[in-house]
């Protein structure tokens, strides 16, 4: 076959199709701009594939469904005289470029890679100026954490099949995670509330200003928190407070600077969206990934709108911190710029000080110029990003403390603290949980008048269940995972049947969680331990600075957990673990019953099993959620389970009538068809029907900024963007 007619042309190659299309439009005619769509070329998912024998040897094949796209850019590849890969500035993304080129037959040696961190014309065109060498280092620890988490996973999982229930998994980050979540749970459940009181008293003075106070001390001691423990001792207190006098003992007036939180890391990105938006941190990862490779603004074209959003960085380019201190000056006034930069150390001390916080790509694309471009959470994510970056290049707040203490002639004591902002500085941009309370200038010595008493009753609470912001802070402040995997790694345990969301859409453990949990530290501790898994990341760190090579690594893991798989195996029965007898005989064999727990829950069954395979099938109750069937309007609809423990709606009029949903009905009609509403898991009011051209309004978020709200139609809502698919186990 003659070889194809080389055209002048350079191929450059990212894994998104929407980040190719933005960087085409930055590139001349002498450039061709392809995706991969993500990884092409992986380990297989039908074997181990790493051949441990041969010095774990990973064995990767180009997957059935990328085959497609390995020939259309190798045909590219021939028309074209050079090859640029662009695919993203982290470890993986490395570690595809490092598998693109082995599809392209091009030694890795003669790879030719350029970096950026924000899809600009000023960063794509500085990048093609400076091509470099493939990272080997940061391939070989890509290598590492993929070939370590099949080994866990591909010999670990099968083991929870044959000793517990089919479709279980295990992971290596993913099963501290579980153990996180069960520790908090069973803290929770042996919980027991305390009572305690804390009495407030409402104070007036000369000229008639009311301000509370709590009482703080006792005439014989500093009052703690648990010291009025019964209402008949917080009675005895108020009889003698009503009976005193009160007078100012203390004034003292203190000045404070509050300086903005550091620009936006992954994790705290992942939190802050969170806590203040409601987003999952799966789903604050796809907005991100969405502002970042590119949004279609007008005339303008596809605008990467934030930097790289996997980084533990806090830095931030010299270019943005002065046009940000241009912006702060000409949007809120001089008073809010700073003389100088301020700069953020950070605290990951494997933070690459070559990347960059996460920050808007052009700080003069305000929210507000974009916002009729953007979804409605794409918008309130760009909109947290662009306050917070911006917001650390402004003046501190400055704010001024009032402590005042009111004592009796009897020797209580109450304490009233006040807080006013006399200059709201960066709060003006990113304003914070701080509201200002006001207290009347008193002098010492100074009388007041007891207005009123409140006693109330308290009872301790438990500590709260993990959110995906408790959840990611915890795991980062273990050292556990990386920007790349916090998002993946709820996403499986949630995925994987071990946690549900409550009501408060915290993360609640399932009972097979207990299970698997309790086994993996019973008898595989290193797998479950922080402080391990925490140094297998510093040891990936290791390899990734080129200090340390991959295949030891692997080894030194590899047979102690080999060796203990293997004797766990044997040692291990299936009938023994997790099994609670019920007190009955199974009615097939008389053998005992015996409580167990599978991937979807509780269930009872002959301890003779697989002799005997008898289960007791339990009727799961229905609830009636008060909304009459759409459909036959006479059946109500009903909450039900499927048989694998999903949650879905249908009317109680089946099998005559078969409507069914997954997402809960709201009882309300859509304005535009008339069709039913439905709430989805993440808070979206949906119409059900297909053909409606209505889209979702979110129902409204607690603090924070307001959320737009709204039926839009979907042909604004510029729908599904495909983005690229991190495939972590």
């Amino acid at each position: 076959m003659p070889k194809a007619k080389k055209t002048g042309t350079t191929l450059v190659i990212v894994e998104s199709p929407t980040k190719a299309k933005t960087i085409t439009k930055f590139l001349g005619d002498g450039f061709i701009v392809k995706s991969s769509f993500g990884h092409v070329r992986d380990l297989p998912r039908s074997k181990m594939a790493v051949d441990i024998e041969h010095n774990f040897e990973p064995q990767y094949v180009v997957s059935r469904e990328k085959s497609k796209v390995a020939k259309e850019l190798k045909d590219a590849a021939k028309k074209c005289d050079n090859i640029l890969f662009a695919t993203d500035s982290d470890r993986e993304g490395e570690a595809i470029s490092w598998h693109l080129a082995h599809i392209l037959g091009v030694e890795p040696t003669d790879a030719k890679r350029i970096v950026f961190h924000e899809i600009t014309k000023t960063a794509i065109e500085e990048a093609l100026k400076n091509p470099q060498p493939l990272n080997m280092p940061l391939v070989h620890a890509q290598q590492a954490r993929r070939v370590l988490d099949r080994l866990v996973g591909y010999e670990l999982s099968p083991f929870l099949w044959r000793k517990v229930s089919k479709g279980l998994s295990a992971g290596r980050v993913q099963s501290v995670a579980v153990r996180l979540i069960v520790e908090r749970e069973r803290e929770i459940q042996a919980f027991k509330a305390e009572e305690y009181w804390t009495i407030e008293a409402l104070f007036a003075t000369a000229k008639k200003e009311i301000f509370g106070a709590k009482l703080s001390a006792l005439p014989d001691k500093k009052l703690e928190k648990m010291d009025i423990g019964s209402e008949k001792i917080a009675h005895e207190i108020v009889t003698a407070l009503n009976n005193a006098t009160y007078e100012v003992a203390d004034v003292e007036t203190k000045k404070s600077k509050r300086a903005p939180a550091p620009p936006f890391t992954t994790s705290t990105l992942q939190q802050d969206a969170n806590s203040r938006l409601g987003f999952s941190a799966k789903q604050t990862m796809r907005l991100a990934q969405q502002l970042y490779e590119g949004v279609e603004l007008g005339s303008a074209g596809a605008v990467g709108l934030i930097t790289y959003m996997r980084t533990d960085s806090v830095n931030l380019a010299e270019k943005f911190l002065t046009e940000a201190n241009t912006l702060i000056g000409q949007d809120y006034g001089a008073k809010y710029q700073l003389e100088k930069p301020r700069f953020y150390t950070n605290r990951s001390k494997n933070a690459q000080e070559a990347h960059e916080a996460i920050r808007p790509a052009d700080v003069t694309q305000t929210p507000d110029l974009v916002k009729n471009f953007l979804d409605n959470n794409q918008y309130r994510l760009y909109d947290l990003i662009w306050r917070r970056a911006v917001a650390t290049q402004m003046q501190n707040a400055i704010m001024s403390n009032l402590a005042i203490d009111v004592k009796s002639n009897n020797n209580y004591t109450f304490h009233a603290t006040g807080t006013t902002i006399d200059f709201d500085g960066f709060l003006k941009l990113y304003p914070e949980r701080t509201t200002e309370n006001i207290l009347p200038r008193l002098e010492e010595k100074e009388s007041v008048d007891l207005n009123e008493l409140k006693p109330e009753q308290h009872f301790t609470e438990p500590p709260a269940r993990f959110s995906d912001a408790t959840l990611v802070k915890v795991l980062e402040q273990h050292g556990i995972g990386r920007p790349s995997t916090y998002a993946p790694t709820i996403a499986t345990i949630e995925d994987r049947g071990y946690v549900e969301r409550d009501p408060n859409k915290k993360l609640a453990p399932r009972e097979v969680a207990f299970l698997v949990n309790d086994l993996l530290v019973a008898h595989f501790p290193k797998i479950v331990d922080l402080e391990f898994t925490a140094k297998m990341e510093d040891e990936f760190d290791e390899v990734a600075h080129g200090q340390k090579q991959w295949q030891p690594l692997i080894a030194d893991f590899y047979g102690p957990f080999k060796e203990n798989l293997t004797a766990k195996d044997a040692e291990l029965k299936k009938s023994e673990i997790g099994a609670v007898p019920t007190g009955d005989k199974c009615p097939d064999c008389d053998k005992d019953l015996v409580r167990r727990i599978g991937r979807f829950g509780a269930f009872t069954a002959c301890s003779g099993y697989p002799e005997c395979k008898y289960i007791l099938k339990i009727k799961v109750p229905e609830i009636k959620i008060g909304i009459h069937c759409p459909k036959c309007a006479d059946g109500d609809m009903l909450e039900r389970r499927s048989r694998f423990g999903k949650i879905f709606y249908s009317c109680s009029k089946y099998p005559d009538c078969k409507f069914a949903l997954w997402n809960k009905p709201n009882g309300d009609k859509c304005p535009s068809c008339q069709g039913l509403l439905s709430v989805t898991p993440a808070g979206k009011v949906k119409c059900e029907n297909k053909e409606c051209p209505t889209y979702v309004a979110r129902a409204p978020r607690k603090g924070g900024w307001p959320a737009r709200q709204g039926l839009r139609p979907k042909a604004e809502a510029g729908g599904s963007k495909k983005t690229k698919k991190k495939d972590e186990e």
